[in-house]
């Protein structure tokens, strides 16, 4: 699903994100990617995502070279990742419902569909009945879904959570971590950004470690789904 082969991004002014990376994650898997504030997760993930592209090195997703897209084929591929963001990204003077149904009336989806899809989304993350609420209405937890809900709306094969956690104590934790699974048990690969070793140590799962831009470390249990 995703292959980095010796992966690097230079920012003018910052310098050295990311230096040479090389892994791979299969289809299906669900792995943690760790590293102190700075080490470079969350690049890695915009360079997965498609929001960024490297300075060297060629990235693959699901086969597809990121490197060799056209923009009309780069938009093809980030509308099949879900991203998921620590600060939720939520729009304010949106209902729930609203802020769930962007990416699908982002893509022209029929407005039936886009009310089947958004239902069914919420279902999954347990908000059903929380359509017409505002974000503002929620609590941070719920917030957190609402992010995870507009994520899988479009049925993307790959999630990318960045420090999804981060702003939750740890039973919130813990339970946002059974979704992921959850996900993962019906094949979608999950790559994970978190700082949170004690969570990350009680799951099991492949752990890539991230130190200054490089892969300094890739261990665990691979979890994959095999259909």
């Amino acid at each position: 699903m995703i292959r980095c082969e010796r992966v690097s991004k230079r920012y003018p002014l910052s310098g050295e994100a990311l230096s040479e990376l090389r892994f791979h994650i299969a289809s299906g898997e669900m792995v943690f990617l760790t590293g102190r504030s700075g080490a470079g997760k969350s690049t890695l993930l915009k360079l997965i995502g498609g929001l960024e592209s490297p300075t060297r090195g060629q990235l693959f997703v699901d086969g597809r070279n990121l490197n060799q897209l056209s923009p009309r084929q780069m938009s093809f591929h980030r509308r099949r990742v879900g991203m998921i963001f620590q600060d939720h990204r939520l729009l304010r003077d949106r209902t729930v419902f609203d802020n769930v149904a962007l990416p699908l009336v982002a893509a022209g989806v029929r407005h039936q569909e886009i009310r089947r899809r958004v239902r069914a989304a919420l279902d999954q993350v347990g908000l059903l009945g929380k359509e017409r609420t505002q974000p503002i209405a929620l609590s941070g937890g719920e917030q957190q879904r609402v992010g995870i809900a507009r994520a899988i709306v479009s049925r993307p094969p790959l999630l990318l959570a960045d420090e999804p956690t981060g702003n939750l104590d740890p039973d919130l934790s813990r339970e946002i971590m059974g979704l992921f699974e959850r996900f993962n048990q019906v094949g979608v690969t999950l790559l994970i950004a978190s700082h949170d070793l004690a969570l990350i140590n009680s799951l099991a799962y492949r752990t890539l470690t991230l130190d200054q831009g490089r892969l300094v470390a890739d261990s665990g249990t691979p979890h994959a789904f095999r259909a």
